[in-house]
């Protein structure tokens, strides 16, 4: 399982992703789920995945080896609009679960996919796209300007009470963090690294990007003052007037 977030906002975009893709008694393993297509002043794109490691991995690196060939005629990284990109995404995605996907579901192994696409060409608007399974896909709007993949129920209720158009780019990254250290809270399948992008709009390039590590302080701080802070809440809200063992 894992967790990753996207949302579009009025000044930019942000993106995070963990990197856990098993987790066991004895056994846990990690890999990036964020890749980056960029050319500073003209495109910036991301691509967060998850599902079935070796069907995002092989779409991705088909992604990365068709944007190298000079002679290609259709790339993520030479079209003209971001639908295109999530068009070629959706594409690939289907090419390789009719590819590999028979052979998966004949072992039992579990072929679902899905991705999240993002980004800015120069001459539009910034973009956010859930690819699903199918290759289909929908665009984020001004009523829905985030995204989740993976294991999203645990972080959900944060991001709905904060994460709007017009929040600050910087209240977006925190709010994303705090859904990050809920899903890990709950699920021993979403951890740490974290994978995390800030995008100013109109900017053509990366505007940040960290690896949230184990020992980072800020995550840390947001965990412990974020779980201090609902304990204290919760201590503040009057209890319930009603007649106990009536």
């Amino acid at each position: 399982m894992t967790y990753c977030v996207a949302a579009v906002l009025d000044v930019g975009m942000v993106f995070a992703s963990d990197s856990r893709t098993s987790a066991g008694v004895d056994h846990v393993s990690s890999f990036r789920k964020m890749r980056i297509f960029a050319t500073e002043g003209e495109r910036v794109i991301i691509i967060l995945s998850s599902g079935n490691l070796s069907i995002t991995q092989n779409v991705v690196n088909i992604l990365d080896h068709q944007s190298r060939n000079p002679d290609a005629k259709k790339t993520v990284m030479n079209v003209a609009s971001m639908i295109e990109v999530a068009e070629r995404v959706g594409e690939t995605l289907r090419e390789v679960k009719r590819r590999d996907g028979p052979y998966l579901e004949q072992s039992n192994v579990d072929a679902s996919a899905t991705l999240l696409v993002g980004g800015q060409i120069r001459g539009e608007r910034q973009r956010l796209f859930h690819i699903y399974n199918e290759g289909n896909f929908i665009e984020a709007t001004r009523d829905t300007p985030y995204f989740q993949i993976g294991e999203s129920k645990y972080g959900k209720p944060v991001i709905d009470r904060v994460i709007k158009c017009n929040t600050e780019i910087l209240d977006a990254t925190k709010c994303i963090l705090v859904s990050f250290d809920s899903t890990m809270r709950s699920n021993i399948s979403v951890g740490l690294p974290i994978d995390l992008l800030v995008y100013v709009r109109d900017s053509f390039r990366i505007g940040m990007q960290r690896r949230v590590e184990e020992d980072d302080p800020y995550f840390t701080m947001i965990h412990q003052q974020w779980g201090n802070g609902l304990r204290k809440v919760f201590a503040g809200i009057p209890n319930p007037d009603w007649t106990v063992g009536a």
